[in-house]
């Protein structure tokens, strides 16, 4: 208690001298920068509402750097300044950049029609053919042309759907844009981004997001929608009790048009392949600085497949990436030294921001100093807590090496030799695994590093692992699950988990030269700990393809292989690795009726029990494919 009470009075002390100092950065922000409000003319006659912060400083030419948004670029009027200078964003300020934010297209108080995600039209062939790219092109040929003391040089970055209007800028092409930083950016909704994983419909988060964001605007307005009445607070209660995805668009109303067209689109079909960035990432031209967490509960996969794509069909592009242990968007924060219950030994946000960032656009905006030495891709491995950097990710030295399921409990690196072996259990819709312990509202960001003790003690959630492991493993790249199963059923979900499972006598030392690297921790109980490293599930009826779904047949072996996001993650000797694997992530991921059908149209009645193998036998050996780092 004297403890606590010391820290209070500490965070008392230091708020008024933490407030001043708030308080001369806005008074210095409002006595060095101008605001103004503009509407800029797009190709078609729309016009953005954009805003516009111009350093009083004549002395020299200033870059511009902007952030194209759905989310509003408030506070709006002139006299009302955006808080940059409560974030690392006051050293652009210093730097005297000319900041600019904009609403897109149909929203807030830009004019025209929005559409989620537009697709990039490759083939525009008159005033008419628009998309995020030749808005972000005629924005930033206005900038160039109209804005007083700029000095021709132009960077777009943005986090989540900005990180999406990031990538599209990317594709502008136009000759002043010299450096974007798509950031978590939303690259592919079907199979890896915020409401689909490999297919399976991601139902809180997108039911929560829709709600209210997916209201029409039939105006432009600065006030935001209204948000969904939940009728109680306990996540998993609700979305369970509400029933069937039939339900949530009842829920829902005629007036959400992307929630109907995700209804209407149940398969990987033309409608989401235009929607797909990857498909469109030829001929980049500005550098590219990919940012990404981790442990992003939303935009993991996007971070990872953005820089990717550009590798692969622009491989003359100047293409970096840097992911570190966050959740989404954490690399903006001031702290980036924990998350949940993994302490990381350092602020890697700050780390990132003055040494990877800020440099960036320095150099390819300001053309200050020599080009900054940063690796083609700069990953934080957990678990050891270090900085890594690689001339390509994933890194050569990386080796596939495949971990085999085996009986009672065991995972070895020796493929089975028994002839018939496998592990069952019942998936029971009525009773879907929860995504964590914890009961709450919102989804949590804390999950992807969450004790796993709870789903082990569940008889519907096999658990393997190896022995204690002797020495390191590092595993650096994407995993590959690829599960051989029957099923009693045509359809189920399979959800894969890596755990780092710590020694029962762990603690977090104090020493910061001790073999963990970490501060000490909470309370919380960590011996024994199953931190979640990656988690992903897979639609079983889209194992073959995601464009034409097939039944499982019952009681016929079938494989169901699919690959999880990048791990980048260091078991230390003395832990053990474990694999957990069930057929539901609930209310992460909708629950399957475990029937072969179109989900977006099953009832209540439709959800049936399902008996599930996992086979690890010498002819259906289950295997997870790690890329252990050599």
């Amino acid at each position: 208690m004297k403890k606590w009470l010391l820290l209070a009075g500490l965070i008392l002390l230091m708020a008024p001298a933490f407030a001043g100092q708030i308080n001369a950065d806005s008074l210095w922000f409002r006595e060095h920068y101008t605001k103004k409000e503009v509407y800029i003319p797009m190709r078609d006659g729309v016009k953005l509402f954009t805003t516009i912060y111009i350093p009083k400083d004549e002395s020299e030419k200033h870059p511009v750097l902007m952030t194209r948004t759905p989310y509003s670029c408030a506070p709006y009027g002139e006299k009302e300044f955006a808080p940059y200078y409560r974030r690392y964003l006051n050293v652009y300020l210093r730097e005297n950049y000319i900041m600019v934010t904009q609403d897109v297209r149909g929203r807030w108080m830009s004019e025209g029609v929005f559409e989620d995600v537009r697709p990039f039209n490759p083939n525009k062939k008159n005033k008419k053919d628009i998309d995020e790219a030749s808005d972000t092109y005629d924005t930033i040929d206005w900038l160039v042309k109209n804005v007083t003391g700029n000095n021709g040089r132009v960077g777009v970055f943005g986090i989540s759907y900005p990180g999406f209007y990031s990538t599209m800028a990317a594709l502008s092409n136009h000759p002043a844009l010299k450096a974007v930083s798509p950031q978590a950016p939303v690259t592919d909704w079907f199979q890896g981004d915020d409401f689909h994983h490999n297919g399976a419909f991601m139902l809180a988060d997108a039911f929560s997001f829709y709600s209210s964001f997916g209201k029409p605007r039939p105006k432009p307005t600065t006030e935001g929608p209204a948000g969904f009445d939940f009728p109680n607070f306990d996540n998993y209660k609700f979305y369970l009790e509400t029933g069937a995805i039939s339900n949530f668009t009842k829920l829902m109303g005629d007036s959400i048009l992307f929630w109907k067209d995700m209804m209407a689109h149940g398969n990987y079909d033309a409608w989401w392949k235009a929607r797909n960035v990857r498909n469109f990432t030829s001929n980049v031209q500005p550098a590219i600085l990919t940012v990404g967490g981790t442990f992003d509960a939303e935009d993991c996969f996007g971070a990872w497949s953005t820089y990717k794509a550009i590798e692969e069909k622009s491989p003359k592009a100047s293409n970096r990436l840097v992911m570190g242990p966050w959740y989404h968007g954490q690399w903006a924060a001031q702290d980036g030294g924990h998350l949940g219950n993994m302490q990381f030994g350092t602020n890697t946000s700050e780390w990132y921001q003055r040494n990877i960032e800020i440099p960036f656009f320095n150099y390819y905006l300001k053309q200050k100093g020599a080009e900054p030495k940063i690796a083609e891709a700069t990953i934080f491995f957990t678990g050891e807590n270090q900085w890594k950097t690689f001339a390509k990710w994933p890194p050569a030295e990386a080796k596939e090496t495949p971990l085999y399921l085996g009986s009672n409990g065991s995972l070895s690196f020796s493929r089975p030799t028994i002839a018939k072996a496998a592990t069952s259990y019942t998936s029971d819709p009525s009773k879907p695994v929860p995504y964590t312990e914890d009961v709450h509202f919102n989804r949590t960001i804390n999950y992807m590093t969450d004790d796993q003790r709870f789903a082990a003690r569940r008889p519907d959630v096999l658990v393997f692992q190896t022995p204690v492991l002797e020495e390191d493993i590092t595993l650096s790249g994407p995993v590959l699950a690829d599960l051989q199963v029957s099923i009693s059923s045509t359809d189920a979900d399979f959800v894969v988990k890596i755990i780092d499972v710590f020694p029962d006598n762990f603690r977090y030392a104090e020493d910061a030269e001790s073999e963990h690297r970490r501060v000490p921790s909470s309370t919380y109980p960590m011996g024994g700990y199953q931190m979640l490293v990656r988690g992903e599930i897979m639609r079983g009826k889209f194992r073959n393809s995601f464009e034409k779904p097939v039944p499982f047949v019952p009681g016929v072996p079938a494989e169901v292989k699919f690959t999880l996001p990048d791990v980048a993650h260091t078991f230390r000797k003395g832990h053990r690795i474990m694999i957990q694997v069930q057929s539901s992530w609930f209310p992460l991921a909708d629950r399957n009726p475990q029937q072969f059908m179109d989900i977006y149209k099953a009832t209540d009645a439709d959800f049936k029990k399902a008996e599930i193998n996992i086979l690890h036998e010498a002819a259906h050996p289950s295997q997870i494919v790690l890329p252990v780092l050599k």
